[in-house]
């Protein structure tokens, strides 16, 4: 039966038993079959940095970053609560969420590879928002925010940003993007 033809006109659908919502929606999709429907969902590859409390750069790669509100600009992003660079990131006051360009793969897996050597090697920028929190030099659009909320959902928590900056540097178009658990590169359709 095609979706079209579930609907009459009061909205309910044909030939239907109504089971209450609660019965069918509570049981949840298996973690694997989750994970392989979400390999599909192609999302960006960021880098996002902040300071610790003894001043010294933490960061991490995250995909899981989208715009949220115009008004006022808001953009989140979701960290894994077993991540060793969560609490310094929902402690932080202010944040950059960095977009990487196909050509940051190797950066990419820098700061998704050990908490310790993210740094290392890594040019940073000088500028009236770098103290708010590192800035990568590279990166080809940066976001600096102000921690707007945090919100707990499931085994990870949304940290919310107020975005008080964005710097563009420019570059070609195109991004860098995870999708069915690799890198793809993204590009605008009229430049291929």
């Amino acid at each position: 039966m095609s979706v079209t033809t579930l609907r009459t006109d009061s909205g309910a659908p044909s030939g239907w038993e109504h089971e209450p919502a609660t019965s069918v929606l509570s049981r949840d999709v298996p973690a694997d079959e989750f994970r392989a429907a979400m390999a599909s969902l192609a999302a960006p590859v960021t880098v996002v940095t902040c300071y610790d409390d003894t001043g010294s750069p933490r960061g991490l790669t995250a995909s899981a970053v989208s715009s949220l509100s115009l008004d006022p600009p808001l953009l989140l992003v979701c960290l894994d609560r077993g991540s060793r660079t969560h609490d310094v990131l929902t402690g932080a006051a202010a944040f950059t969420v960095h977009l990487l360009g196909p050509e940051d793969e190797a950066l990419a897996k820098k700061f998704a590879g050990p908490t310790g050597q993210r740094f290392e090697g890594v040019s940073l920028a000088t500028g009236p928002t770098s103290r708010h929190a590192p800035q990568l030099a590279d990166s080809s659009l940066r976001l600096t925010c102000a921690r707007h909320d945090l919100i707990e959902a499931g085994d990870h928590t949304i940290l919310v940003g107020r975005v008080a900056v964005a710097d563009c540097q420019g570059r070609p178009a195109g991004g860098l993007v995870w999708h069915h658990r690799g890198f793809a590169h993204a590009r605008p359709a009229e430049a291929r």
